[in-house]
C-alpha cells in the first residue's frame, strides 16, 4: 500500500469470497508499517518456480531523514519482512541506493561463488608480464599490461596523436579480494580487474601530453 506506507498480507480465498459479496470474509490477514511508501516488492524465490513464501523485501521510495544527508541524492530504505506466519515480522532494515532500485531474493545454497577468476577463460589475457608492450598496426595500437601488487608491468607507454588504442590489462594476483583498477582521468577511463581477470578499454589518443595512469583500488604502497 503506497499511500498508507504499509505491507498487507491477504487471504486470497477470503478476498475472492469478499469480492463475490460475502461480508463475513476477512481478506486482510495482517498489516505492517514500512518507512515509507513501498514502490517495489519481492518475495523470496518469487521470480522462480520455487517461490517459498518466507520473506518479502519492501523497496521504499522515501527515507524521510532516517539517514544522514550526504548530498541532494539521499539514501532510500529497504526492509526485509518475514511473512511465513500469520503475523509478519520485520527482519532487517537497511539503507539502499536510490532509484532505480530492484531486488531478488534467492536461497543461499544455490549461490555458487568463486573467489578468483580463471585466466584461461579470457582469450586476450596477458599471461606473462614479458608479453607486455605496445603493438602497432598502422593507427591501431594494442597496449598489453599486467598488474600484480604493487606495480603494473610497464611504468609508462608512448603513443602517437590520433592512435586508436586498445589497452588490455590482466590481474595476476591470486589472492581473493585483491582487486586492481586502472584509471586515466583525462580520458575518463576507470575500470576494475579482479584476481586473474582480464579487462580492456578502447579510446582515441587525441590529446598530446603526458597523462597519469594509476590503480584506483589501493592494494599496496606505490600502486
Amino acid at each position: 500500500l503506497f499511500v498508507d506506507s504499509q505491507i498487507v498480507k491477504w487471504n486470497v480465498e477470503a478476498a475472492i469470497k469478499s469480492f463475490k459479496g460475502d461480508k463475513e470474509a476477512q481478506a486482510v490477514v495482517d498489516r505492517i508499517d514500512v518507512h515509507y511508501q513501498p514502490g517495489h516488492g519481492f518475495t523470496s524465490m518469487g521470480e522462480t518456480k520455487e517461490s517459498d513464501g518466507r520473506y518479502f523485501n519492501s523497496d521504499n521510495k522515501f527515507s524521510k531523514d532516517r539517514f544522514l544527508p550526504v548530498g541532494p541524492l539521499h539514501c532510500e530504505t529497504a526492509q526485509l519482512i518475514g511473512i511465513s506466519g500469520d503475523k509478519m515480522k520485520l527482519v532487517h532494515d537497511h539503507s539502499v541506493l536510490s532509484e532505480p532500485h530492484d531486488s531478488i531474493i534467492v536461497r543461499r545454497d544455490i549461490i555458487k561463488t568463486r573467489q578468483i577468476y580463471d585466466m584461461d577463460e579470457f582469450p586476450n589475457a596477458v599471461k606473462d608480464p614479458a608479453e607486455s608492450g605496445v603493438f602497432r598496426n598502422g593507427k591501431k595500437v594494442t597496449v598489453k599490461l599486467t598488474s600484480q601488487a604493487p606495480a603494473f608491468s610497464m611504468r609508462e607507454f608512448k603513443l602517437k596523436k590520433g592512435d586508436e588504442v586498445t589497452l588490455i590489462l590482466t590481474n595476476h594476483d591470486k589472492v581473493e579480494d585483491l582487486t586492481h583498477g586502472f584509471a586515466m582521468p583525462k580520458y575518463d577511463i576507470n575500470f576494475i580487474v579482479n584476481p586473474q581477470e582480464t579487462k580492456s578499454v578502447t579510446f582515441i589518443a587525441d590529446k598530446p601530453g603526458v597523462y597519469w595512469c594509476y590503480c584506483t583500488h589501493f592494494c599496496h604502497a606505490l600502486h
